[in-house]
């Protein structure tokens, strides 16, 4: 539940996003998304967190960090690493745990309520710390997949839980308006995201 009086901040882990909404069959539009948490209550900043591979001549997802840059975001990037998996696939690695949980227990100063957009079980200990700190904190992940985008520890530690499949028709893009989708890379993170 939020308080149209709070200060809030939004931490946005893009490959845990992207993986969940590709999961439930819809793009962000970013500009909506910052639009219905405006509506919610006093949007003071709005982190997006993502790995690059920074030797490639082009990414595609630097349309979308340019974007995002320009539009209200603060755009959180390190290089990734690339390797081929046991079965020969290209995977990328790029954990921003780190780098999220530093920016919010920062925010946690000057916000009322935090935002992670993300179903990892490692930022459980970070919503706990938070919360001591006397912050209300929200995780916008899903359930609606199989298996679920969210640790159940996540779940249970946050203030209020909302499902990305309930959002999708304020920030949900439109059929028409959809993007050409990345490619088939997908990004690897040292933990297994359902991890408790």
């Amino acid at each position: 539940m939020f308080d149209q009086r709070e200060k809030i901040s939004l931490f946005i882990d893009g490959a845990n996003l992207f993986a969940a909404s590709k999961s439930l069959g819809f793009d962000i539009d970013y500009r909506k998304l910052l639009s219905a948490f405006h509506s919610r209550g006093y949007l003071l900043r709005a982190y997006y967190y993502t790995a690059i591979i920074e030797d490639q001549e082009y990414s595609s997802i630097r349309p979308l960090i340019d974007w995002l840059d320009y539009n209200g975001y603060h755009v959180v990037t390190k290089p990734a690493k690339e390797f081929t998996d046991s079965s020969g696939r290209r995977k990328i690695k790029g954990n921003m745990d780190i780098e999220l949980a530093v920016d919010a227990m920062e925010q946690a100063k000057t916000v009322d309520h935090l935002v992670i957009f993300s179903g990892d079980g490692d930022f459980s200990s970070l919503v706990a710390a938070l919360q001591r700190q006397g912050r209300k904190v929200t995780i916008v992940s899903t359930l609606a997949t199989q298996p679920a985008m969210i640790a159940d520890s996540l779940r249970r530690q946050a203030d209020q839980f909302i499902d990305l499949v309930s959002l999708k028709s304020e920030i949900g893009r439109a059929e028409s308006e959809r993007p050409v989708r990345r490619p088939a890379e997908e990004f690897v993170e040292e933990e297994d995201e359902q991890d408790d």
